[in-house]
């Protein structure tokens, strides 16, 4: 990835959109890619105590977000 804007973050950010955690994957952060799918996951898993589904609402659009802004150190 070449940095923020950049084409392959775009595309990262729209695997998000499906599924929370993979454009972070797909981008090689494979810790931030966990966290991210294992908070929305289950707070979706738990909708019906509404607040975990607020919390993986907001993780899903951070991680979306995250992966659109990402700028790869090396």
């Amino acid at each position: 990835m070449s940095g923020q804007g950049s084409t392959g973050n775009i595309i990262a950010a729209i695997c998000n959109i499906f599924f929370p955690g993979l454009g972070q994957l797909i981008q090689g952060r494979l810790g931030a890619a966990i966290i991210f799918a294992i908070v929305c996951v289950g707070g979706y898993a738990l909708w019906w105590l509404v607040i975990p589904a607020i919390i993986a609402g907001i993780f899903h659009l951070w991680s979306i977000l995250d992966a659109a802004t990402y700028k790869n150190h090396d």
